[in-house]
Formats: structure tokens, C-alpha cells, sequence
């Protein structure tokens, strides 16, 4: 999948469990969203993508990765996320100026001792400005993005709001390791800086997100490689001490494919995500299917 599009955003994270389960990652950014050439942004065109996302664990690890329970511990999230995005011709500072929007419907599923919850709805709207570039050998691209507030939210409930804005950004770049761009080595960073949560007076500590990918060009039409992301909570949340949560980070690494069909301009891609290391938070797996149309 050549030079398809900066793929962004999208809402998984847990909806606020008990803090004793210490479960929940304070990043709007879903890590595992991206893989292969992340940070290649399509020529300019219309895109319309839409994100499938499915995560699920079954342990919830203290801050040293050790399993910590609670008994039956179980989470399920499957999100679809349409995202629209434009690319224009405009130029600034030698780079494509362009603008994407997303909102994400997500179903959660907790269950966790005798906690038991399930809900379905819309979670936070983001949108973001975007500048690339194209050269022989590299792809780079850069965003300015903000998470808003409209998704449903509650404290200590499964809803997929987040209840803060979160202004985030977003630089990264893809190296074709050949002439012919069949090998490419791709990395793609984000930080967060989360704002004050009108219902509790908490604000959630910063975080970092990195994604990167390996992939192998075949036939130009089908690229497969190897993909990762680890994502940090970089500083300390404040507010009440009753709703401080503790840093969180988890790493995973996976394969993906994705396969072009350029007669009738529609590209899928597919990745699984094993975390090898989660603190603080839970661990489990990731399982993203894409699809993108350009008009």
C-alpha cells in the first residue's frame, strides 16, 4: 500500500474502571491503528477511510508486569471509525497542506470480579491539519490535531468518551531502502497533552505514542511486513488523589499485510499486535482492519 495515508486516530483505551484495577491508559491515540509506512500521506485526493479495530485482554498487570488480577478479569473493544481526509494542492514550507476528521463507535466490555459493564456509543471527535513531503527516498509528514470533549462519558463506566481536550501532535517519516521503494522503514510519533476533566477536576498525564513498521514490497500491490508501537504515560496526572492513576506504558509487535486494488482505488490492510510488555495497565492483543477508498 503505497503512500496511503498518515492513518491516524482512533479511540480504544478502557473507559474508567475502578482505579484499583489500574487498567486504564490516559492516551486519547489508540496505539496499533498504524503499521507499515505510517508516515506516508497520500497524494492530494479525497479519501474516505474507515478504521475496525478489536482489542481484548484477559490480565491486568502492576507496575512491575506481574499479573495482578482481579479474578475473571476480561475486556473486549471493537471500535469502527470512519475518517475523512482531503490533501490539497496547496504548498507550505515546500509541503502538501491538508485536514482530516473522525469519530470513532465503539463497543466495550469489562468484566472484572463482580464488575460487569457493556456499552456502545460515540466516543471523542478529533481533527487535524497535516504538511508532507515526497522526496526520492523519504516520505515525512506532520500533524496538529486536537481530541474534543463530545463523546459520551461517566466516570467509572465502559463509555468511550474521555471527558477532556486533548491537543495532539503528530511527526513522522517513512526511508525506502531501495530505488525501487520495495523495502520501506517507517516511524511515527505522537504526543499528548491532556487538559483538565470537567467532571472529576483531574488532568491526566501526558503521553507518548511511537508506532513503526518493516515492510517488503510484492508484485506492487501487496506489501507484508513487521509492525510495533509502545506508548508511554511521560508525566504524573493532578488533581483529587482519589482519581491519580500511575504511569502506564505497554510495547507489542506483530505482522501485517495490506494489498492494493488500483483499478477501482481501494486498499486493505490487516495487522495483529501481540503486547510483550504492559505496566500498570492490561495486556492483550490488537486486531486492526483497515479500508480506505480515494475518489
Amino acid at each position: 500500500m503505497k503512500k496511503l495515508i498518515v492513518r491516524s486516530v482512533l479511540i480504544l483505551g478502557f473507559a474508567a474502571l475502578a482505579p484499583s484495577l489500574q487498567a486504564q491508559p490516559t492516551a486519547h491515540y489508540v496505539p496499533g491503528v498504524e503499521g507499515i509506512k505510517a508516515a506516508s500521506l497520500p497524494p492530494p485526493g479525497w479519501y474516505v477511510r474507515d478504521y475496525n479495530l478489536a482489542y481484548t485482554a484477559t490480565r491486568v498487570n502492576n507496575g512491575s508486569g506481574d499479573s495482578v488480577g482481579p479474578a475473571n478479569f476480561e475486556v473486549f473493544t471493537y471500535a469502527n471509525v470512519p475518517r475523512v481526509i482531503w490533501i490539497s494542492e496547496t504548498k507550505l514550507l515546500g509541503g502538501n497542506v491538508g485536514v482530516d476528521a473522525l469519530i470513532p463507535l465503539t463497543y466495550q466490555s469489562v468484566r472484572a470480579g463482580g464488575y460487569d459493564s457493556s456499552t456502545f456509543g460515540a466516543g471523542d471527535l478529533f481533527a487535524e491539519s497535516t504538511l508532507s513531503w515526497h522526496t526520492r527516498r523519504f516520505d515525512v509528514g506532520t500533524a496538529l490535531g486536537v481530541w474534543m470533549p463530545t463523546g459520551d462519558f461517566e466516570p467509572n463506566s465502559t463509555k468511550p468518551g474521555l471527558g477532556y481536550w486533548t491537543p495532539m501532535l503528530t511527526a513522522g517519516a517513512t526511508w525506502y531502502a531501495d530505488q525501487e521503494k520495495t523495502w520501506a522503514v517507517s516511524a511515527l510519533g505522537r504526543y499528548e497533552f491532556n487538559t483538565e476533566q470537567d467532571v472529576t477536576r483531574v488532568t491526566r498525564g501526558q503521553a507518548f505514542t511511537l508506532e513503526w513498521g518493516i515492510s517488503k514490497t510484492l508484485k506492487k500491490v501487496i506489501d507484508v511486513g513487521v509492525v510495533g508501537y509502545y506508548q508511554q504515560k511521560t508525566t504524573d496526572d493532578s488533581g483529587p488523589g482519589k482519581a491519580i492513576s500511575p504511569r502506564d506504558r505497554v510495547a507489542a509487535i506483530g505482522p501485517e499485510i495490506s494489498v492494493a486494488f488500483p483499478k477501482h482505488m481501494i486498499f486493505i490492510s490487516g495487522r495483529y499486535l501481540n503486547e510483550f510488555i504492559a505496566e500498570n495497565r492490561a495486556q492483550g492483543h490488537t486486531f486492526t482492519l483497515t479500508l480506505t477508498k480515494r475518489f
